[in-house]
């Protein structure tokens, strides 16, 4: 007996879960023999003669384990483990029935009444303790998924206060990058450029612009930078800077010459010059398509730089579409790289779009993708519809095409619109 008693108490130390223990039994004699042994294995112990006294003495010193007469006058052994179970504690608190029962319906009772385990009177100190001890294991996984669900939640908490104020910071970011794109629309007497910019995320890689080079010529460009996310907005920034559209001496479509003035690069020459400055100042895995234009509105001679953006879309007056260019190099992944220039005369009426892949790489809910053919039927439903308004119908669209307004690329474009009555030769 002693063997197993010493067994039973080696299983539990310093990190038992069980401290305080409630006997509760209408006998004396009983108490007192259980509470001597719970006392000698170090227990701190509590006794009540009744169900109704032992709920009061729970209300103050609750205990991590019940000891429990099932047969007491008044309120029975079952009777008072529900009301037990009822009370409210911050942990799970044991509860053994001691009983002479051993019928298979009366254990099935004090189950469903809540007890945890069983003990057949007169008390076993060996099975006791054992019991004890299952008890004891059984708390102590207890409190410590307890402790788990709490480092979680704390855990969630935290990461839910993170992910808003990275999502506030993202908000943010998406609004300064809305402002690169400064001016959506402006008109040039014989034409008229509008902008369109939409990121699939908070922030996207697109950049869309247009800057005045001289009286009558304007300078257009679209840029997709590699990847999506943060990093390729910080890189769309930055290539904002490159291509001011307030200052010439902010543009590196510009050159100074000796005497102080700023004179217009060719396209071709911009796009080798952002070239060198990525490959040569920027510490990137990234690089980009572009698509540069220096389009003369007097003459509509459009000179076009393309550096492995999508093929830039004509609208004829007549509404028919046709796509220029045969793609080109992206900006960034050689040095030294060549980049070739070709030319489009627009009459008036005529239109001339710049997009993203965003846009003819929009694919609808069977995986297929809008391309070239399906622009040029949007475009030519859309002939008639002009300025910012066409650039939202052609988002618009896309949702449609989509079947969803999220999309699952930056969506951007340019679209520069001779007037009807514009002159060009």
């Amino acid at each position: 007996m002693e063997t197993a008693i010493q067994a039973a108490e080696d299983t539990l130390g310093d990190q038992a879960a069980i401290r305080r223990v409630l006997v509760v039994d209408d006998s004396r004699l009983q108490r007192r023999i259980l509470i001597s042994l719970l006392e000698r294995w170090g227990f701190l112990v509590d006794q009540a003669a009744s169900g109704g006294e032992a709920l009061k003495v729970c209300a103050v010193s609750p205990p991590d384990l019940v000891l429990s007469d099932w047969m007491m006058p008044e309120m029975s052994g079952p009777e008072f483990c529900r009301e037990f179970r009822n009370l409210p504690r911050d942990s799970y608190g044991y509860f053994i029935l001691l009983t002479s029962k051993s019928e298979k319906d009366d254990i099935a009772a004090g189950l469903d009444a809540g007890a945890d385990d069983f003990l057949t009177k007169p008390v076993s100190g060996a099975e006791l303790r054992a019991r004890i001890a299952a008890g004891d294991r059984i708390l102590r996984m207890e409190r410590e998924l307890t402790e788990k669900k709490r480092l979680v939640e704390t855990t969630l908490s935290e990461l839910r206060r993170v992910y808003k104020s990275l999502d506030d910071d993202l908000v943010e970011a998406k609004n300064l990058q809305q402002s690169l794109v400064r001016d959506r629309y402006r008109d040039f007497g014989l034409a008229e450029v509008s902008l369109a910019l939409r990121s699939s995320g908070h922030v996207g890689g697109d950049l869309v612009g247009m800057f005045p080079i001289a009286q009558g010529r304007v300078g257009l460009f679209g840029i997709d930078v590699s990847g999506h996310g943060i990093s390729s907005a910080l890189m769309t920034a930055r290539l904002a800077g490159y291509l001011s559209t307030s200052a010439p001496d902010q543009n590196v479509a510009f050159r100074r010459t000796q005497q102080g003035a700023y004179v217009p690069r060719s396209p071709a020459e911009t796009v080798a010059v952002l070239n060198r400055l990525i490959l040569d100042d920027m510490e990137t895995e990234h690089y980009f398509t572009a698509l540069l234009a220096d389009a003369c509105l007097q003459t509509g001679r459009v000179t076009v730089a393309q550096a492995g953006h999508p093929c830039p879309l004509v609208q004829r007056a007549d509404g028919s579409v046709e796509f220029v260019g045969d793609g080109g190099l992206p900006v960034g992944l050689i040095q030294e790289a060549v980049y070739q220039e070709f030319e489009v005369i627009l009459n008036p009426g005529d239109r001339f779009m710049i997009y993203s892949d965003g846009i003819v790489e929009c694919a609808d809910p069977q995986a297929r993708f809008l391309g070239e053919a399906g622009l040029a039927r949007m475009m030519r439903r859309l002939r008639h519809v002009r300025g910012p308004e066409c650039l939202d119908s052609v988002t618009a669209a896309l949702s449609d095409h989509a079947g969803s307004t999220a999309f699952g690329d930056d969506v951007s474009a340019v679209l520069m619109e001779l007037k009807p009555g514009a002159e060009s030769g």
